[in-house]
């Protein structure tokens, strides 16, 4: 991973050379350090010789897919992946974020776009200035370093390092576009939250919503915040209106 000062590790997998090529390329000259890939395999290589801050990576390729990649690379540790599907491909988003991918971009993209979606990202838990990655500093199990975290069912939210902690430090992962619906609960605490309202929240401008992506990052969020996901407390399902944020009562 990138040290201070170092520029931020970007690895670019996709089986066509001219658009890999490009966006390398492109994001070199933004100040980050990339890398191309034509699929697994040199994926794979490449992280052997050098870790990544951040894998953007295409869906549809041959051999190996982009939903298979993601899967090992989630059960190898956490690196942040932005996934690439096909525009009018919803279910290939729905399954990216089913893996767990930090955030999808539809072909054809903006540059500008991926350059601002690749910052969002990095953002959690780090800062990022062009290029430069700095690492934040570690949250410890001090008093002092949790008086300024937010309860979030059995987790604390760290507002400025778009984190989720354990009470005793330990991170829980969670992505980028997930960290946008926590945000979103937790300004409308006892507000009833349709489906459409969400996603005007939770969505950044220019985004291509669609409506099952709210109920996958709930589940997701629940499974990571609940004592019992199957019968959720902190964020619970209004049949027929949409969800609601229940902080609960703190402790005397």
């Amino acid at each position: 991973m990138a040290e201070m000062g170092d520029r931020a590790e970007i690895i670019v997998v996709d089986d066509e050379e001219h658009l890999r090529d490009m966006v390398a390329e492109y994001l070199t000259g933004q100040g980050f350090s990339a890398r191309a890939a034509s699929g697994g395999r040199a994926l794979d290589a490449m992280l052997a010789e050098k870790s990544a801050d951040l894998i953007l990576l295409d869906v549809n390729m041959p051999g190996e897919d982009g939903f298979s990649i993601a899967r090992r690379l989630r059960a190898q540790g956490q690196m942040p992946v932005i996934m690439v599907t096909a525009a009018d491909e919803i279910i290939d988003r729905i399954v990216g974020l089913e893996v767990g991918a930090d955030d999808y971009l539809t072909k054809p993209f903006d540059l500008r776009e991926l350059k601002a979606r690749i910052r969002a990202v990095l953002r959690r838990g780090r800062i990022v200035v062009s290029g430069a990655v700095v690492v934040a500093a570690p949250v410890t199990e001090s008093v002092s370093a949790t008086e300024a975290l937010v309860p979030f069912g059995r987790l604390l939210v760290d507002l400025d390092g778009r984190r989720l902690l354990h009470p005793g430090g330990r991170e829980e992962a969670v992505t980028s576009m997930e960290f946008d619906l926590v945000e979103v609960f937790l300004q409308n605490p006892y507000r009833v939250l349709s489906r459409d309202r969400l996603l005007d929240l939770a969505h950044r401008k220019n985004d291509d919503p669609f409506d099952r992506s709210i109920d996958i990052r709930v589940t997701r969020l629940r499974k990571k915040i609940e004592e019992d996901p199957s019968k959720p407390q902190t964020i619970k399902t209004v049949r027929g209106a949409g969800y609601i944020f229940s902080p609960g009562k703190k402790s005397a």
